[in-house]
């Protein structure tokens, strides 16, 4: 793996004995302890999460919600200063370039966080779009920023032993600057885990210092470290889309079931295609499928209607931890989409029986 990328905290990893792995030409890990562990913790405690691979844009300037509104697929209209907004890229056919969260830091600045494994391709759709607005400008700042995801039900405790204001004041889906033992750092209450949690951008060559500080600190709150592996089995007990999967340059967000937050009129970048799509029916439809019998749904494996008829795929599957039953995200074709239908998985070989259910799988209870 000597030709893949590392984070600012790869030595961090290798200390706390983590399984590395290959993950869109980067070097990240996969596992420390063990996925269930980690899952678990997350679920019951809290869990730090290494996501420095992701891309950072900027974008400043006093045409900012213009821009932002051109160039994503949400309304940019509703991003006030200091919230978060979950949006997507979309190509001139519609489909999706990526998906990606933009945080409104300032009346004049944001910060677009986009995939790791997009980060090319997404910087040349923000600079072409940039370049036909004057006042804005854009600066890709990946390599400047280090990002750790501290995800858990005491995660707000734990980040309230460490800076220097009350989390508890932010909402869901909110930042705002503040300082950890002196550094400013950026702070976002996101996730992707199903669970409360932050995100802390920190300067890269301040990583480090960062992570031990906050390992630190969560050992009363039994912190784990926790890798890829855990972050794929939550993302999906919580239904969340993993691009290259539910998402891809062929693929609507509509058809992924993210309609809410495309928006119905505007002139953004794919557009058109949304408004025919509303307006012609999908094609496809991402469905929750809950295993009624035994084997684990995995990428690719055909779905079944209940005559042995291929009408879709599966896009991601796991066995989920927390619920102790195997699940999957499938796309379908629209006619057997309908929470209640049964469907089958063909998993080597044999059509293993399936429910489709409501999304999510797993939603936590209310504090």
């Amino acid at each position: 793996m000597a030709d893949l990328r590392r984070t600012p905290l790869y030595d961090q990893h290798l200390a706390l004995g983590a399984r590395m792995v290959d993950f869109g030409g980067w070097e990240m890990p996969v596992q420390y302890r063990g996925i269930m562990d980690e899952h678990n913790a997350v679920r019951t405690h809290v869990g730090l999460f290494d996501v420095s691979h992701m891309g950072e844009f900027e974008v400043r300037g006093p045409r900012l919600v213009e821009f932002l509104d051109k160039l994503c697929a949400n309304d940019a209209k509703k991003l006030a200063v200091g919230q978060a907004q979950y949006t997507m890229l979309l190509n001139d056919a519609g489909g999706t370039i990526d998906d990606l969260i933009v945080y409104r830091v300032a009346d004049d600045r944001a910060l677009m966080v986009v995939n790791a494994g997009n980060i090319d391709k997404d910087w040349a759709q923000v600079s072409a779009v940039a370049s036909s607005f004057e006042g804005v400008r854009v600066e890709n700042q990946s390599d400047a920023w280090a990002l750790l995801a501290l995800q858990g039900p005491d995660a707000e405790s734990l980040l309230d032993q460490l800076i220097d204001f009350d989390p508890r004041e932010m909402g869901y889906y909110t930042v705002r600057e503040g300082q950890i033992d002196g550094l400013p750092i950026i702070v976002a209450r996101t996730g992707y885990t199903g669970e409360d949690g932050f995100e802390l951008f920190v300067p890269g060559d301040q990583a480090a210092q960062m992570w031990q500080r906050v390992m630190a600190a969560g050992e009363s709150y039994a912190i784990q470290p926790a890798g890829l592996g855990a972050r794929d089995t939550l993302r999906l007990e919580a239904s969340m889309p993993l691009y290259g999967h539910e998402l891809d340059d062929e693929t609507s967000p509509l058809e992924a079931g993210l309609g809410y937050f495309v928006a119905k009129e505007g002139d953004y970048v794919g557009a058109a295609r949304q408004r025919q799509l509303r307006a012609e029916g999908l094609p496809r439809k991402l469905v929750m499928l809950k295993l009624l019998g035994r084997g684990i749904a995995r990428e690719g494996y055909a779905v079944q209607d209940g005559d042995g008829v291929a009408i879709g795929r599966v896009t991601s599957g796991s066995m989920a931890p927390t619920l102790g039953y195997a699940i999957a995200q499938a796309m379908v074709e629209p006619r057997h989409a309908t929470v209640g239908e049964r469907l089958f998985v063909v998993i080597r070989g044999k059509p293993v029986e399936a429910e489709i259910v409501k999304r999510p799988f797993y939603k936590r209870a209310a504090s």
